[in-house]
């Protein structure tokens, strides 16, 4: 086993009040922090108070975007113990996109010890009200100071840590989606699949435009045909059609949702009919035009289950379930949630717990 040095912070920060915490506005006392060399491997963990870290100009990351990061979630249960969901299932997917942008890989073992480590530390943080969690961040990045295209030799790891609230200013409401068919995010054999900087960067100008006019996300259809869908820009998305729950699959151009994943998981149980396959956005106009159309979601780790309670398409808006949240969207949020926060029995081995306070 490998030791973590400590460094405790000198002064701690004031906690924010739970009612006001947004999301991604406050940082923990620490941070997790290993540095990576070639022929050296992963090296040096510690726990160090956060804050700034001396960067070169010339590190590779800010010329070339060599970078990687995770989202996960800490929660305080009705029981109070402090509890991780699915953890290992998230840094497999860190190393998925590691991979795809020839970042050495990490041990899931090791960062889930350090990552436990570091929330034992800090606890004091994790907000307590329903609704509320400790948002956990992983990245990577590249440290070269070289100005030239190559994959780096040397890279340091950070896990950061956040208390939030809702994702979106709505809460669980339903959300206004636009569709977009003007911009592209990825295509197969890209970065699409990966939780890398640049494939965020691609989104940001379609998403600025969108909330101009009114939306909170945009909805990505395919780069080549502009027709099937793909996922939101912060969720993957679900479509209820005759009382199926349909998808888009993975194929190398959405990312692999951790609660996409526990949704497909649990659906069956719940007497839910879930399927992955390809799905158009004529398909969805059609069926709302038919009366078919029940429900449409997002699902992802910052929002949990969003419902959308409109989607607009060339300049034509649709109007899902009278702009309420359904009863399968209800109802998959209340299990998700149920047990993030203790309340269901974990029966599938997805809960990790930290510590009991």
């Amino acid at each position: 086993m490998v030791d973590i040095a400590v460094k405790r912070a000198e002064k701690l920060g004031t906690l924010p009040d739970e009612d006001k915490l947004g999301f991604g506005q406050y940082f923990t006392d620490h941070m997790f922090v290993m540095d990576y060399e070639t022929g050296k491997g992963w090296h040096s963990p510690r726990i160090v108070p956060y804050g700034e870290f001396p960067i070169y100009p010339s590190a590779m990351v800010l010329h070339y975007g060599q970078a990687t990061f995770e989202g996960m979630k800490a929660y305080k249960t009705v029981d109070n113990r402090i509890v991780l969901f699915r953890p290992k299932d998230y840094f497999k997917r860190f190393n998925n996109s590691n991979e795809k942008v020839c970042i050495p890989p990490v041990d899931v073992d090791f960062l889930l010890e350090a990552l436990k480590k570091l929330i034992e530390i800090d606890k004091h943080w994790v907000p307590g009200k329903l609704g509320t969690s400790l948002y956990i961040r992983p990245f990577i990045i590249a440290t070269d100071p070289y100005v030239g295209v190559k994959v780096s030799d040397t890279y340091k790891l950070f896990i950061i840590l956040s208390p939030v609230g809702a994702y979106y200013a709505a809460g669980f409401n339903p959300v206004k989606i636009k569709v977009e068919d003007q911009y592209a995010r990825a295509v197969k054999g890209g970065l699409g699949e990966a939780k890398t900087p640049a494939n965020y960067a691609a989104s940001l100008k379609a998403g600025v435009e969108a909330k101009k006019e009114g939306f909170a996300q945009v909805l990505w259809l395919d780069a080549v045909e502009r027709k099937y869908i793909e996922e939101v820009g912060t969720m993957n998305i679900l479509f209820k059609i005759n009382d199926e729950i349909i998808t888009p699959p993975l194929g190398g151009t959405i990312l692999s949702g951790r609660t996409r994943l526990t949704v497909l998981d649990i659906a069956e149980e719940l007497g839910l009919k879930a399927v992955e396959r390809r799905i158009t956005i004529q398909e969805v106009y059609d069926a709302h035009e038919k009366g078919e159309l029940q429900e449409v979601f997002g699902a992802g780790t910052a929002a949990v289950i969003s419902p959308v309670g409109e989607l607009t398409w060339k300049g034509k808006t649709i109007v899902i379930n009278d702009n309420k949240t359904g009863p399968t969207a209800q109802k998959l949020f209340d299990t998700i949630t149920g047990l993030q926060y203790g309340t269901i029995e974990d029966k599938y081995g997805w809960i990790e717990e930290v510590t009991k306070l």
